[in-house]
This record gives C-alpha cells, structure tokens and sequence, in this order.
C-alpha cells in the first residue's frame, strides 16, 4: 500500500496546450509531474503490479469553484510517470473526494492492490 501527500494537480482543462498542430504537456502539468516523480522518487516508491485501488483526497488552494473530475488525468498520469503503478488501466476502483481549502492545495492519495 502507498499513502503519499503531492501538491494539487493542475485542471485538466490547464494540462494540455495546442501548439500548431501538436497537442502537448503545458509548463504548469509538466512541473506537476516532475514535482511526483520526485516526490515518489525520494520515498523509493516500486511500481505496483495488478488491480489497483486509489483514493484520492484534493484540498484546493481556495474556495473557487472547481470540478472535481477535473484533476484526475493529471495526477493518475503523474503517478505513472513516476513509478506508483505501470499503467493507469491498473486502477480498477478510483475514489475522489473534496476537502476544505488549504493554503496551496494539496492531494492525498492512498493506492493499494485489490
């Protein structure tokens, strides 16, 4: 099981940038997932291997409206990137809850095998 704390993720509607006619990683998803992959580098994480169960709790950095779907390509594809699981079709039951705001945000995530 891994229970780790990463920063709020980016808005999936902030990740991706149209630059002609490619589709890329904005600056501000990049930095997030280079943030998890240290992250989960420092604490030595090895990818799981099988059904996957996530929690994830967010905590916004304020009280503006946002849609709580919106963060989850961003942090599943960062948690991949940097070695939690192989792939994200692992996950077979994927929770997301909203918490009350705290100062820069946060995400709490909880992966465990089915």
């Amino acid at each position: 099981m891994l229970h780790i704390e990463l920063p709020y993720p980016p808005s999936v509607n902030h990740y991706w940038r149209r630059v002609r006619a490619r589709t890329l990683i904005s600056r501000g998803g990049r930095a997030f997932r280079q943030a998890v992959c240290s992250i989960l580098a420092a604490r030595g994480v090895r990818p799981l291997i099988g059904p996957l169960v996530v929690d994830v709790v967010i905590l916004p950095p304020d009280r503006r409206r946002r849609d709580i779907d919106n963060v989850q390509k961003a942090l599943l594809d960062a948690l991949q990137h940097g070695g939690a699981y192989e792939d994200d079709s692992q996950i077979v039951r994927l929770t997301i809850e909203k918490g009350e705001p705290v100062v820069g945000g946060k995400t709490t995530v909880c992966i465990r095998k089915l």
